[in-house]
């Protein structure tokens, strides 16, 4: 049996100064790793249990490579809030000065239900500190457009939005991201991918702090289902090669996914889940594949897709 559990991690929050100068104290006391909730256990089947005390996976993007200032200006953090003063780190994408892309396990809760609220850092690369280079804006439940068949337990149609309270303000900094055009019926198999985040970077470290990249192939269904199967991995998903140790991991739940072509950075997936057995096992990451929704997103955004 292979299960499968979601890259969202609970991470420390920045000191959260917004874009509208408005402060937000955190308790750091009341920050943990989403393994510490009964919620993310119980998806497990009685014989994986064992795993709540076993040695943690390997959670990290492995291998990867520190981000440069403004290489990756479509990235957002995302931290939602988790309840009782609590908060989980995500990764987004900026769609357009009012939307961040992500995905829904990032902002719902237990009964799959949008969160109250959070905040948004956009044109960081280092999430700790308050960079000039940084914009900060909250967004609330009102906000939160998540798939109305959004489900946890099989990982299905794992998308939402998000409208900022504050649009964002673009600039060398803080780009939106482009999504495959209407008419683009490529599957990208075997093209270059490219995946971002502020996931852990050790067995033993808190989140990354700074932005961390990681590239390799583009995997088909096909290849990606030796390991997974048809059950799992569907035509509303991507998969990332793990050739090499090299993944995306918790704490990258819902950021980018993206090749380059013809100049023109696409994002294609949001990532979704990897193996419970670890990020290094061997089992390909497992991506929503953003031209499967791309009449959802464009419904639940103001976003506009190239013909």
């Amino acid at each position: 049996m292979k299960f499968v559990t979601s890259f969202a991690l609970l991470g420390l929050l920045a000191i959260c100064t917004l874009a509208s100068s408005k402060s937000i104290d955190i308790d750091y006391t009341r920050v943990k790793s989403i393994e510490e909730y009964d919620r993310y256990w119980r998806r497990l089947p009685a014989e994986m249990q064992y795993l709540r005390t076993a040695g943690e996976p390997l959670r990290r993007i492995t291998n990867g490579q520190l981000a440069g200032t403004a290489q990756f200006p479509y990235q957002a953090v995302i931290y939602s809030e988790a309840g009782d003063g609590y908060y989980s780190l995500c990764g987004g994408t900026i769609l357009t000065n009012n939307y961040i892309l992500t995905a829904a396990h990032c902002v719902t809760n237990d009964l799959d239900q949008a969160v109250t609220g959070g905040i948004v850092i956009l044109g960081a690369t280092n999430r700790d500190v308050f960079q000039s280079t940084q914009q900060r804006m909250t967004f609330g439940m009102a906000g939160i457009r998540v798939h109305p068949q959004y489900d946890s337990n099989s990982i299905r149609n794992d998308i939402a939005t998000i409208r900022l309270d504050t649009p964002a303000v673009y600039n060398t900094y803080v780009k939106a991201i482009d999504l495959p055009a209407l008419s683009d019926t490529r599957q990208f198999g075997g093209a270059e991918g490219t995946a971002s985040g502020f996931g852990r970077t050790s067995d033993t470290s808190a989140p990354s702090s700074v932005l961390m990249y990681v590239r390799n192939p583009i995997m088909t269904n096909a290849q990606c289902n030796l390991y997974w199967s048809t059950t799992v991995v569907q035509a509303q998903n991507v998969c990332f090669d793990p050739t090499g140790g090299r993944s995306a991991c918790h704490g990258d739940s819902g950021g980018p996914l993206t090749v380059v072509d013809a100049g023109r950075t696409l994002q294609i997936g949001i990532a979704s889940f990897v193996s419970a057995n670890g990020c290094t096992s061997g089992a390909p990451s497992v991506w929503v594949r953003i031209s499967y929704f791309r009449d959802w997103i464009r419904q639940n955004s103001d976003y506009v897709f190239r013909a």
